[in-house]
């Protein structure tokens, strides 16, 4: 791996590797979603003779990305959409990266990074450059949201489509809409379903013993409610919710709620915990979440909108029932009859369903594994498969160094 360094005008040199090989960058926002989706693709290419590098703001600092990746670029991203280093100076940075490494592939993620890249590549991709593939993590519009808030979101990837050579969408509801709205023409917009998951990394194999010992290391008794939420703390997690929702719950039983992960609301929602009868435990970034999954009662997932979300494909694999939100992309899965759902923005539907969970432990394992029954239809190696038919389409040939899908 090698991290480039920029000349004066942040355009990085080039070290392109002339073996022939095909070459895919890899474009996000931020290093978290490399890290959280897409070592395992890219580590499935390098090793069928792909060169593979990433850009992403903050991945040179992130030793599972640059130990993954052939390169490494940075960029100077903000999620915030209104910033206007998004489209000004990260427009030409991306412009420099690809012209630099000659990508085959220029494969971007989420939102910003997505219409930043796409904005960038228009003109090389008017006049033959790299293939332009944008994978959604689900569009930001969609069922709920306001009818002028949606009208700019369907303009936007409506123009940004025209410079895009596939779009790959992940749930059902965004499948419709792109076909619907005319996103991309059919032919150019491919159905994935998610970001993969390997069900033997996630045997549901912990025994007793082994969840009381988590329980005990919390202070968590084996008689008492434990509920478990893996998101990221920001806004549309609705974290809000799932907290007021636990300190109805608490009055009935007593009752935990581990939270997992980072953000910008860690703060004001610890604080908000403070209001709730029962305890609540902050636990950060966890990199193997599977024994939080498998002590819980139940998984919780708050969202207001998802695109396919790995914490309940997590939970599925490991046989524990959900508790979440009809949000698009969670619908998808929890109309497989893996746990229950609830209306978003629902804190009193949301604690009736983890009460019930508490109370009926024989029918929410049956519900745990049913998602378990049902986690080959998400398996990585599919989605390997996957992203492997359509680089070859992109690229109009096959690999002949293509070994069988793991």
């Amino acid at each position: 791996m090698t991290i480039t360094d920029t000349d004066e005008r942040g355009v990085a040199q080039s070290t392109r590797n002339r073996s022939g090989a095909p070459r895919l960058l890899f474009v996000t926002t931020a290093s978290i979603t490399l890290r959280s989706f897409l070592l395992p693709i890219a580590s499935f290419f390098r090793a069928i003779g792909w060169r593979v590098d990433a850009l992403a703001a903050g991945v040179s600092s992130c030793p599972e990305c640059t130990g993954a990746f052939d390169h490494v670029w940075e960029i100077d991203w903000s999620r915030n959409a209104a910033a206007l280093r998004n489209w000004t100076t990260s427009v030409r940075r991306v412009q420099g990266v690809v012209r630099s490494g000659e990508y085959d592939i220029v494969h971007a993620h989420t939102p910003i990074a997505g219409l930043s890249t796409r904005l960038a590549l228009r003109s090389l991709h008017r006049d033959g450059g790299p293939k332009v593939v944008y994978t959604a993590h689900g569009f930001r519009f969609y069922q709920g949201n306001s009818r002028l808030r949606n009208a700019l979101y369907i303009a936007i990837e409506k123009i940004a489509g025209r410079w895009t050579d596939r779009l790959v969408v992940i749930n059902q509801e965004d499948a419709g809409a792109a076909a619907s709205l005319k996103i991309a023409s059919p032919d150019k917009i491919v159905f994935m379903p998610g970001i993969g998951i390997d069900p033997d990394w996630y045997q549901p194999d912990y025994s007793p013993e082994v969840r009381l010992r988590f329980r005990e290391q919390l202070g968590i008794q084996p008689d008492e409610a434990m509920f478990t939420m893996i998101a990221e703390f920001i806004p549309r997690k609705r974290h809000h919710d799932a907290l007021q929702a636990f300190s109805l719950v608490s009055r009935r039983h007593r009752s935990h709620l581990v939270l997992v992960g980072d953000g910008p609301l860690l703060q004001a929602t610890r604080e908000k915990a403070l209001e709730c009868g029962g305890r609540v435990h902050f636990l950060g970034y966890r990199k193997d979440v599977r024994p939080i999954i498998a002590a819980a009662d139940a998984s919780l997932l708050s969202s207001d909108l998802e695109g396919l979300p790995r914490s309940v494909l997590e939970s599925m694999a490991l046989a524990t029932p959900v508790i979440a939100t009809r949000a698009r992309g969670s619908r998808d899965l929890l109309d497989l009859g893996v746990g229950i759902s609830v209306p978003v923005g629902d804190p009193e539907a949301l604690a009736n369903a983890m009460i019930w969970m508490h109370e009926n432990p024989a029918q929410a394992r049956e519900m745990g594994l049913r998602g378990r029954a049902n986690i080959s239809r998400f398996a990585l190696s599919k989605i390997l498969q996957l992203h492997n038919e359509l680089y070859t389409g992109l690229l109009g040939s096959g690999l002949d160094n293509l070994t069988e899908s793991q």
